[in-house]
């Protein structure tokens, strides 16, 4: 690969819009080849290789620990006899919820609406199974929410709160960052909050606009003391939130709006868990690490197939010889405290990251990962660090998607990071 070869190929895509693509003859002209499917080829959520459709792949998810009847019991990793069952993410949250109001006789589940189901329906049924006095609603107060939620907590109590949308979390900000992350500090060590989980939907949906859609994960980075998670489907939400209600430390659970019901998965239905604090190598790859969490793995995963086999209206654009890249996919999982050793080490090993999240660009998660690697990695970069995110403007009312990053920004990241 020669940096002669892929330079005017990437230029040639900076200079292209989505609305320059050619989309082949008009409807007159055309013949009477098969029309493309109605998703058409490229890979999306639905049909993701990232997504575990089937049992033995389910059972096998990477770092999944299974946790004996009683909570307390040693953890099992045996798969025979488990079973599985088709679920999206909201099921996958609200099965994990239901475990854990099952397991535990602390545990409440409070928030905005949460009584009726929640507007995304991940609490749907659990205050008729467990009793409204365990599963009710609050006024429509996020500070009070939090405030409450850190009061329950260190009574030893398990609390589980939702904060409706995670653009409503910052009346909240002074509670979580201010006394849910310093608690057990300021107390030293004799009080903690660990018994608190705050679930939030984040991310973009589409046309969610400025209050709807966007990604506050970035604003709790020096919040010492907090942990921050965005799982990506049905499996990793199910593991993951087990795990942050159950850690010895706050947690701020992000859960990807548009995923709820777009990603399906064969999910165990036995209590596991997945490690917080561990990032997951999706696709393995030697020449670039493309990193990023949340919605964004399925655009990344659209951008490799673009990579690879470009659609005829892309193919002048993407070079023979870039088309062979083998990239690392990494799905961060855990944002705060992320997990630095297994970043690095992929970086080291491909000379190249980029990095993709839907956050605006300055002072993003995004930002703080490039700084760190460039400190710990620098020798080994054979280009900069490169960041493909959000614009830094409030996401708009219209025309989200030229706003939040797709495959397209994604593939011309990857594209310019190969042809340094």
């Amino acid at each position: 690969m020669t940096t002669h070869s892929i330079a005017p190929a990437v230029r040639a895509v900076r200079r292209l819009s989505p609305l320059t693509f050619s989309f082949g003859a008009r409807r007159w002209e055309s013949t009477g080849a098969e029309p493309p499917p109605a998703g058409g080829h490229l890979p999306s959520i639905a049909t993701s290789k990232i997504l575990r459709g089937t049992r033995e792949a389910a059972l096998r998810t990477p770092g999944i620990k299974w946790l004996d009847e009683g909570g307390s019991s040693p953890l099992q990793n045996t798969i025979g006899g488990r079973e599985t069952r088709k679920m999206n993410v909201y099921q996958a949250v609200r099965d994990a919820m239901g475990i854990t109001l099952s397991k535990d006789d602390t545990a409440i589940v409070f928030g905005e609406d949460v009584a009726f189901g929640g507007v995304f329906r991940c609490t749907m049924g659990l205050a008729e199974e467990f009793g409204r006095e365990r599963v009710f609603n609050t006024p429509l107060s996020e500070q009070g929410i939090a405030g409450f939620g850190i009061g329950v907590a260190s009574m030893g109590q398990t609390a589980i709160a939702e904060i409706q949308f995670s653009d409503y979390i910052f009346p909240a900000f002074d509670q979580l960052v201010n006394e849910a992350a310093k608690f057990r500090y300021r107390s030293g060590g004799q009080f903690n909050v660990g018994g608190l989980t705050v679930r939030t939907p984040t991310m973009s949906v589409g046309h969610g606009g400025l209050y709807h859609s966007q990604s506050p994960e970035g604003f709790f980075m020096g919040a010492s003391g907090l942990k921050i998670v965005i799982p990506r489907s049905p499996i990793q939400a199910k593991g993951l939130l087990l795990a942050s209600i159950r850690d010895p430390n706050p947690v701020i659970f992000m859960e990807p709006k548009i995923l709820y019901r777009s990603a399906i998965e064969q999910v165990p239905i036995d209590d596991f868990e997945l490690p917080l604090g561990r990032a997951e190598i999706v696709v393995p790859g030697a020449d670039l690490t493309l990193l990023t969490w949340g919605t964004p793995i399925f655009h990344c995963e659209t951008a490799l197939s673009l990579l690879s086999e470009p659609p005829a209206s892309l193919a002048s654009v993407v070079p023979e010889s870039a088309r062979g890249a083998r990239v690392e996919l990494i799905d961060l999982r855990t944002i705060l405290p992320w997990d630095i050793e297994t970043v690095v080490e992929s970086v080291k090993r491909t000379g190249r990251l980029v990095i993709v999240h839907e956050a605006s660009r300055t002072a993003g998660v995004g930002a703080e990962i490039a700084a760190e690697i460039q400190s710990k990695a620098f020798l080994k970069l054979h280009a900069p660090v490169r960041r493909v995110t959000s614009w830094d403007t409030p996401v708009g009312l219209q025309y989200e998607k030229f706003i939040i990053p797709d495959a397209i920004r994604v593939l011309d990241g990857i594209l310019e990071t190969l042809a340094f």
